[in-house]
């Protein structure tokens, strides 16, 4: 076995994994009685497109290395893990702060000044990635401006104090997801909140009128400020951590969230370049005011799924589809107590692409800029692919079409102006002509200004 570490000597974990009740470990005083299943077994000699990748199911749970591969990572000693009997229970008490999901892949709190091995985003993962000014550019925004383990003790410690003074436990469970558990986050992101009410409660009890009894409830909380209750598509109660900048925006029953983050979350875990070309990305969006929904332009989670597709869809692929490589894993019918398990079959990817941050950077620009046909064709993660928009009546007449994974809809459905669409697909093109002639990231983007702003806004963490 070609294991980094014996079986007989846990693999190191990342030392905030333990402490966060994560999206599969808020379940407070409750316990299930019964054993979740095992994983789906490992498919032996996987075909991922004919790319070699690792074999990383060996007995004792640990990650193999791919010692004869080709990629430039893989000369370097890959994490190993070791899953112990507590996280395989998804379903513990808050107070411990279990968290299966952080035990999943390599920890979502990246830390700037870190090498650690199970952190697919230290410099050990990066650096063959990051070997010119631009890209090197690129992985420094990153981690100077992504969440740090300090950002989610704080939203952690906020959303126990929550579960313990809204007894959310009598009726449903609480969740933290979006991009602060799938690991997309910065240290200015929202913590989203899923309130997931029990089945008998279901029924009876409308979004609203639930968000509007919390909200009643919260309002005499100290630690609480600036609750306010937004009807939108999916209704939302936003309130402030008084004495910091730090915004939550709670939901009940959307579901597809929770199974969404961890689809996120495990392509950030098989392919190291995601995150921070993900963050970037959405940095770029936000400077240049393409990046809100509310204002008619495009999602932060839009955006991830087109940086997704457009590295699923090279002429060789930086990731593959893994909803169709392990359809068991991303069942949209899977129970959510049972998504924890499911994830752990993920290996990870291997791919042929070699390309640097700042190389996939320009091609993402270039690909929406002059490559995709946004008339024509709807983005498809979950397909891998880009699918015809006359397959399907939802799509026709709209500008934008980014299929959710798992609901099938269209998550870029708030650019429904002409103007705005207009103005998404300019700066596109101005910015892929610009860091095409340029290769700095200062050429579109105020790097240092960013990284000011992210830093002492949140030094009250």
């Amino acid at each position: 076995m070609n294991s980094r570490y014996p079986s007989h000597v846990p693999a190191p974990m990342d030392p905030n994994s333990n402490r966060h009740g994560g999206i599969d470990g808020l379940f407070a005083n409750e316990r299930n009685p019964d054993p979740l299943p095992p994983p789906p077994p490992h498919r032996n000699n996987k075909d991922w497109r004919k790319r070699k990748h690792e074999d990383h199911f060996a007995p004792d749970a640990k990650r193999r290395r791919a010692d004869n591969s080709t990629h430039p990572m893989s000369q370097q000693s890959l994490h190993a893990r070791h899953f112990s009997n507590t996280d395989r229970e998804v379903a513990g008490s808050s107070r411990s702060s279990s968290s299966v999901l952080n035990h999943l892949h390599p920890s979502t709190n990246y830390s700037s000044n870190s090498d650690d091995p199970a952190n697919p985003c230290s410099s050990m993962f990066i650096s063959p990635y990051a070997n010119d000014k631009l890209s090197s550019q690129m992985f420094n925004l990153f981690k100077m401006c992504t969440q740090q383990p300090s950002d989610l003790n704080c939203k952690e410690m906020c959303r126990t104090w929550l579960q313990q003074d809204v007894r959310v436990f009598e009726m449903g469970r609480l969740y933290m997801t979006g991009s602060t558990m799938s690991g997309f986050a910065s240290r200015s992101s929202d913590a989203d909140l899923c309130y997931v009410l029990h089945e008998s409660f279901q029924k009876k009890k409308d979004p609203v009128a639930v968000l509007y009894a919390l909200q009643r409830i919260l309002k005499s909380k100290d630690y609480l400020d600036k609750l306010h209750l937004i009807r939108a598509k999916v209704p939302i109660l936003r309130f402030r951590r008084k004495g910091s900048n730090q915004i939550f925006d709670l939901n009940v029953n959307n579901t597809v969230g929770i199974r969404n983050t961890f689809l996120l979350k495990s392509y950030a875990f098989v392919e190291p370049r995601v995150r921070p070309l993900v963050l970037v990305i959405k940095k770029w969006a936000r400077h240049h005011k393409i990046n809100d929904a509310s204002q008619g332009t495009l999602s932060s989670y839009a955006l991830a799924l087109m940086v997704l597709h457009y590295l699923q869809t090279r002429e060789k692929p930086v990731l593959p589809s893994l909803q169709l490589d392990f359809p068991e894993c991303f069942d949209p019918t899977l129970d959510i107590d049972m998504i924890p398990e499911r994830a752990k079959c993920i290996p990870r990817y291997c791919s042929d692409n070699n390309s640097s941050l700042g190389m996939l950077l320009l091609g993402f620009l270039r690909y929406y800029a002059t490559e995709f046909s946004w008339e024509k064709s709807v983005i498809s993660v979950r397909t891998g692919r880009a699918l015809p928009k006359e397959d399907n009546q939802e799509w026709r007449g709209k500008f934008i079409c980014v299929e959710e994974p798992f609901e099938r809809k269209n998550v870029a459905r708030a650019v429904y102006k002409r103007d705005k669409f207009d103005a998404i697909k300019t700066q596109f093109f101005k910015s892929w002509r610009t860091l095409q002639w340029r290769m700095d990231l200062n050429a579109f983007l105020p790097v240092q200004e960013i990284i000011d702003d992210e830093t002492s806004l949140y030094k009250l963490f």
